[in-house]
């Protein structure tokens, strides 16, 4: 009776917090289960196998050869092999975040307290399941999870390979990575010691 209202109370508190998912961006299942109220109900579903996520058959490729040559070896080509990897995975790191410090104290304070209420609904939400983590290894779970955090890490070295390749090229962004245009970045000067010294 206790983790029905602690489940409901953070529902209600994290429904003003919830997020949402970029379409056809592949998520863990821990990134799935604190993503909103909706991750949080279907969070049992998840651990008993009836619910798992989609892999795109272009993570499914990059996971069997992530190192695979493009084919005509063009600008074009490597664009044209980035988009879905970028559609799957999100941003890549080169490109431009938005900043936390501009959203004020107010929204932040308001996320972390969301984000606090997910991980105590997240967490009742779990313990429905008595022996999840055996019930996860029995129906398959875990091993889906497996697979899917080993075809986005594959992404990951696939749209990397695929940049490095566009850099060598020539090519421009996206086909290669994008060029910093922020502050200087001050180098320490070698000559000097890392730690301070008597």
């Amino acid at each position: 009776m206790r983790q029905i209202i602690v489940l409901l109370a953070a529902g209600a508190l994290t429904a003003c917090a919830t997020t949402t998912a970029e379409p056809g961006r592949v998520r863990t299942t821990e990134q799935v289960n604190r993503s909103g109220a909706m991750g949080v109900a279907t969070s049992p579903l998840r651990d008993i196998n009836l619910l798992r996520t989609k892999i795109p058959p272009i993570l499914l490729e990059a996971l069997e050869d992530p190192y695979a040559a493009p084919r005509p070896m063009s600008c074009a080509e490597i664009r044209a092999q980035i988009a879905p990897l970028d559609e799957a995975l999100g941003p890549d790191m080169d490109q431009p975040k938005p900043r936390k410090g501009d959203e004020g104290l107010i929204a932040q304070g308001r996320e972390f307290i969301g984000d606090e209420a997910m991980k105590m609904a997240v967490g009742a939400a779990q313990d429905l399941i008595p022996m999840r983590g055996w019930v996860r290894r029995l129906t398959g779970a875990e091993r889906h999870d497996k697979l899917v955090r080993a075809a986005i890490t594959a992404g990951g070295v696939r749209r990397g390979y695929l940049k490095g390749i566009g850099l060598a090229k020539g090519c421009k962004a996206p086909a290669a990575p994008t060029p910093y245009v922020g502050p200087p970045i001050k180098l320490r000067d070698p000559s000097t010691p890392k730690y301070p010294i008597r």
